[in-house]
């Protein structure tokens, strides 16, 4: 049984720092992604890390501020993020994959977790 769950989401308030982390069973993958989804807003791709290699990739809006990474040996998924803002207030998803292609490409994915919600007040 193929199992994403993420945890570690809350509420700060601007300037905090939340840390979530997703454990992953089930399924053997090359790359988890994490994505958000603000209400009455698309979801889109925040961090990619390539497990193995360590390669990680970041939406625009969030670099220099989150921090992705990987246990291997424990399928664990970690986004560490710093500095919130308001604009960072979103349900927080993560993915994994093994398909090749694009990370932002949300078809790329087959499981998901269930999401956990991070707000940051101003």
């Amino acid at each position: 049984q193929v199992q994403l769950v993420e945890s570690g989401g809350g509420s700060v308030q601007a300037g905090g720092s939340l840390t979530l982390s997703c454990a992953a069973s089930g399924y053997a993958y090359f790359y988890m992604t994490w994505f958000r989804q603000a209400p009455g807003k698309a979801r889109e791709a925040v961090a990619c890390i390539y497990t193995g290699r360590g390669t990680s990739f970041y939406v625009d809006s969030v670099k220099g501020r989150f921090t992705v990474s990987h246990d291997d040996a424990k399928n664990m998924g970690t986004l560490q993020m710093n500095d919130l803002k308001p604009e960072d207030t979103a349900m927080y998803y993560c993915a994994a994959g093994s398909a090749g292609g694009t990370w932002q490409n949300q078809n790329l994915y087959t499981y998901w977790g269930q999401g956990t919600q991070v707000t940051v007040s101003s």
